[in-house]
Order: C-alpha cells, then sequence, then structure tokens
C-alpha cells in the first residue's frame, strides 16, 4: 500500500476510520455502500516524463493554458497549445471521476516508470486535478464539482515496452534499446509498448490497500495456463520454442489487490482482479488468441481451475467464497458478433455462477444512454449485428470492452456507465467540437468510458 503524500490525503484516510461527533468523541464511521470503477483514461503518452509534467502543472497555469486555448488556440506556441490539450483532457477525464465519485477506481493507460516504483504522476493527478473543483461542462465551464481525494495508490509493474530479446512479432529484426520509441522495439517487448511503462495501469482508493497480501502475475507463463498451445500462423508455430517457453501470459499485468473495507461488522476484503490484455487485433490472429487467454486467466483464478503461480513464487487461486470484482479493459464483449475477440470466452465467464448474475445477465448490466445514441448514430454507416445490446457499450468502435463483474457473493445494488447523451448535463466531457482536430475521444477525455457497480456491506 503506497499512501499518496497529502495533508488533505491523510486527513480523508483517517475520517474513513474514525468520525468526530459534536462532543468530539471518536465513533466508528459504517461504511455500507462502495461504489467499484474501471476507467481507461487514455493517458498514452509519448514518454513517462510527459505525463509527469502535465499532471505537475498547478490549477492556476491550467487556467491561463485553457484560457488562451479558448481564445484562440491557433494563436498559441506549438507547444502550448499541445500542452493546453492535454491540461483539457486530464480536466475533462478529472471531472468525470468527480462526478461519479468512485471509491476504488482501476485506471487503465496511465503511464508508469515500468515497475509501478515511481508514483510521481499519480501525486500531481490528485493534487492538481482531482483535489481541484472541476466543471461539469467541460473547458472554460464554471468550476463545481467537489474535489475527491483517494489516501491510497498503487501503481504496477508492466510487460508494456519491456524488451523481450527475441522476434516476437517475426519480421525477421530484433529489437535492441536503440529502437527505443519505435514500433520495432514495441512489437518485440513481451506486451506492445514504446517504452517501458507504456499503457500501464494504477488503482486509487478511498479504502486501504493490502499490499503485503497483492499478488501481480507479470511473469507467468502463457504455456503455462492449462490448455494452451503454441499459436499458429499458417500451421506453423508463431513462436520459437524458446520464445513459447519464455512468453509471458499477461501484455502488461495481471493483479489481484486486497481492498479492506470497514463495516459494523468488522473489516470486509474485496480482491481487485485488474488487467488490460492486448486488443485481439493488429496481427494475424495471435493476439486474438492471447486476449482471449488473458481473459480466461482470470476465470480460472476465481474458479480455482487450476495452480497459478506468481511473482513472488506463490501458488494457488483465489480462495473460494472470496468478494471479487475483475476490473479494466478487457478488450472483449460478450455478445456474439461484437467486436473482433473470442466473444465466447467473455460469455463464459459471464454465464458462470462464481460471478454475480444479476450484473452480467440481468437487471444490473451497467448501460448508459450515451452508448445507445451513439450506436444509432453510426448505424447506417456501421451497421453493427450487436445493436439490441447497444446500451451496453462503453468503448469507441461499439463495443462492450471495460468490464467491472462482480462475484457472486458481493450484493450488487447499482451499476452504470458514465456515458452522457447529447441531452444529458455532462455531455461536452465526451463530444466538444472545440478541442482537438476531433472533438471526441481522447482529444477531450476517452476513447473508453467508465463502467461501475456498487455494492453495499
Amino acid at each position: 500500500m503506497k499512501l499518496l503524500k497529502s495533508a488533505a490525503a491523510l486527513a480523508v484516510g483517517l475520517a474513513l476510520l474514525t468520525g468526530c461527533n459534536n462532543d468530539d468523541d471518536i465513533k466508528y464511521v459504517d461504511h455500507t455502500e462502495v461504489k467499484i470503477a474501471a476507467y481507461n483514461l487514455s493517458f498514452d503518452r509519448a514518454t513517462f516524463a510527459d505525463l509527469v509534467a502535465e499532471m505537475a502543472i498547478a490549477a492556476d497555469q491550467q487556467n491561463i493554458l485553457v484560457a488562451a486555448y479558448l481564445e484562440d488556440r491557433d494563436a498559441m506556441e506549438p507547444a502550448d497549445k499541445a500542452t493546453a490539450e492535454k491540461v483539457i483532457q486530464i480536466r475533462n477525464v478529472a471531472a468525470i471521476i468527480q462526478k461519479t465519485r468512485p471509491d476504488v477506481l482501476m485506471m487503465g493507460e496511465y503511464n508508469n516508470d515500468g515497475t509501478g516504483e515511481d508514483l510521481s504522476a499519480l501525486e500531481g493527478f490528485q493534487a492538481n486535478y482531482l483535489s481541484v473543483a472541476q466543471s461539469i461542462d467541460g473547458a472554460g465551464g464554471t468550476a463545481e464539482l467537489e474535489p475527491i481525494e483517494y489516501p491510497f495508490a498503487e501503481s504496477y509493474a508492466t510487460n508494456t515496452g519491456l524488451l523481450s530479446g527475441f522476434d516476437l512479432n517475426n519480421d525477421g529484426y530484433i529489437a535492441t534499446a536503440e529502437d527505443l520509441g519505435t514500433d520495432a522495439y514495441a512489437n518485440d517487448s513481451w506486451g506492445y509498448g514504446k517504452y517501458h511503462g507504456q499503457y500501464a495501469f494504477a488503482l486509487m482508493s478511498k479504502y486501504e490497500i493490502d499490499s503485503k497480501n497483492t499478488r501481480t502475475f507479470q511473469n507467468f507463463k502463457w504455456k503455462d495456463l492449462e490448455g494452451a498451445e503454441n499459436p499458429l500462423l499458417d500451421g506453423e508455430n508463431w513462436y520459437t520454442d524458446e520464445e513459447w517457453q519464455q512468453m509471458t501470459l499477461s501484455s502488461k499485468n495481471h493483479v489481484d489487490t486486497p481492498i479492506l473495507i470497514p463495516t459494523k461488522d468488522g473489516t470486509e476484503t474485496v480482491h481487485i482482479l485488474m488487467s488490460h490484455p492486448t486488443p485481439p487485433v493488429f496481427d494475424t490472429g495471435k493476439n486474438k488468441l492471447q486476449n482471449a487467454a488473458e481473459v480466461e486467466f482470470w476465470h480460472k483464478y476465481v474458479t480455482s481451475a487450476q495452480d497459478f503461480y506468481d511473482d513472488a513464487g506463490n501458488t494457488g487461486a483465489l480462495t473460494a467464497g472470496a468478494h471479487f470484482v475483475i476490473v479494466g479493459d478487457q478488450n472483449l464483449d460478450a455478445a456474439t458478433g461484437a467486436g473482433d475477440g473470442f466473444t465466447e470466452v467473455m460469455a463464459q465467464l459471464h454465464a458462470d455462477p462464481v460471478v454475480n448474475q444479476n450484473v452480467t445477465n440481468g437487471d444490473l448490466y451497467p448501460t448508459s444512454f450515451g452508448a445507445a445514441e451513439y450506436a444509432a448514430d453510426r448505424s447506417s454507416a456501421h451497421p453493427h449485428p450487436n445493436r439490441i445490446t447497444a446500451e451496453f457499450h462503453n468503448a469507441y468502435g461499439g463495443i462492450n470492452a471495460d468490464h467491472a463483474i462482480p462475484s457472486a457473493s458481493l450484493n450488487i445494488i447499482d451499476s452504470g456507465v458514465y456515458w452522457q447523451a447529447s441531452y444529458q448535463q455532462g455531455r461536452l466531457l465526451f463530444n466538444d467540437a472545440r478541442i482537438g482536430n476531433y472533438g471526441n475521444g481522447k482529444d477531450v477525455s476517452s476513447d473508453h468510458r467508465m463502467v461501475w457497480v456498487k455494492a453495499r456491506f
């Protein structure tokens, strides 16, 4: 567990455990509802230093940049213009977080130093964006949203941009450190990344993160997933025998992080199971197989279908009956014909009684009006076989890519996807013609939407 270094964060952390009545007597706070969310933020910068620098910009300087951008962005120096656009994106993402107010937030595409040890980008995000009131009306709007504090944060090691020393994409060339920042470097890394730490993920929480009992599976080998086989290309193995022995299952990492939630009946532990599988595209089929394997990992883990070894050398799966929520951009829908991946793998996970069927197949499947409107707007140009479930979508392209899948043991009382339709307040956090080249997606906030579930204890 890593504690964000701010007085405000410390105060909030203490308030989570104690409360004061009028006589200043200490009492126990009864936490009954906890919102757990997954959000791919699209903070995939060219370098980790770029993200750190953007997060370090103080609010008053942000205001100057944004005002100049809105007045006449073409009159700005190119570097200032580019920075202003990044600031607007970060502020809009922060506004979405302040509006939805998750208690536990898994954040995809949050670059780090490769190891997860450097928390400076998270500290800057907290101090200069999340702790500062943002606007529901986007750039230039009145800052009326309530700041939000996360006393606890972790960033995790990643395979993205970690050079393998092999020709993993079979182009006849083995990338070296001299190729840093290029596709050649990214394609010969264990996970696609132009530097070590790109596309990593992080966790912020109002509740204590039990780092002593966190398990990571960065080094778990793909070959060791039961049923795994070396992918084939035109009848030939994709990987050489040596490569297959070393190939990691996870394109980033698979992380089991217990969150400790105090309630009137004692501490409840919820395992936050985080991953961000590779997209099932961009090659001749290997990524499609790896994406499915990365999703299948969690299915086997929560059902004790096999033993797993973690990076610390411990073995075993999740204890039967443990509370969990599988969170992250899985790049895989459960609906037949939706997207490019093996949807049956996600469908099998959704149908397993170990997960909460009211969420995965019932009335609490996370939805939004914005998704349904988006699907209707693009349906004539992009016919989609899954229009009947359009309200389930949470990513551009019309699929349910991002997931928050709770265990059957959790009492889930609500869920949602934060994606505002054109007639709802908050629309400018997603679509704003004043910003960037396209006025949507990563220009404005992200090309993914936050998905969340709320548990009652």
